[in-house]
């Protein structure tokens, strides 16, 4: 099995990706999906965030309010990781349990969909990292347009992200998701076969060495 790393700067594209290598045949586990599973009511990610940030980061029905602790934490670096220190050992945890349940059942490619890859240092768990990137400044434009941020608020959002550049140098496939969606279906279809070609290979090869042996 292979296991890819899918990052992208907010705004970028890259859940879009992450939808269309699924189409394709990936096993995609997505770590926002995984994030609001931790924070829900009753979970204990959603209890310490309401001890350390205050309960008015709850909604009235005991659901986190998003947009209040967006608010909060973008605005201050500082609170941003104390969220982060809350969050991703959940999230981790529930990650390691969903590739290991794709191993378990053949998968042969497994995506990873994680927004803060290289800020938490997780680059080197995966054979192959794929960044999706957009210049900053249609970042912003399609957080303003497409999820009606103010934008003050959407350049914070970009700010308390490592810049793409950075990124790039250490990524082993960047997707520029500058054009229409067709153009980006086009990228993805030749990450794709590079991705497809590399697992095939590495399911060939024990059978290969174990010929050789005998």
């Amino acid at each position: 099995m292979r296991l890819i790393g899918l990052t992208g700067n907010i705004a970028s594209g890259k859940s879009t990706v992450a939808r269309l290598l699924a189409e394709r045949g990936a096993v995609v586990v997505d770590a926002d999906r995984l994030a609001r599973e931790v924070v829900r009511p009753g979970t204990p990610a959603l209890e310490r965030i309401a001890e350390r940030f205050g309960e008015e980061m709850l909604a009235p029905d005991g659901t986190l309010d998003r947009a209040a602790l967006r608010g909060h934490v973008f605005a201050d670096g500082g609170e941003l990781e104390a969220l982060n220190e809350i969050v991703h050992p959940e999230v981790e945890r529930l990650r390691e349990l969903r590739v290991a349940q794709a191993r378990a059942g053949g998968a042969r490619v497994v995506v990873c969909d994680i927004p803060l890859l290289f800020e938490k240092h997780l680059a080197d768990r995966f054979d192959a990292i794929v960044l999706v990137d957009a210049p900053r400044p249609l970042r912003l434009e399609r957080l303003v347009r497409d999820r009606g941020l103010y934008e003050a608020e959407a350049m914070d959002m970009i700010a308390a992200q490592m810049p793409a550049e950075l990124k790039r140098a250490r990524s082993d496939y960047v997707i520029d998701n500058t054009g229409s969606l067709g153009d980006l279906a086009r990228r993805v279809d030749d990450v794709w076969r590079a991705l497809a070609g590399d697992a095939a290979r590495a399911a060939r090869a024990p059978r290969s060495a174990a010929g050789a042996a005998t």
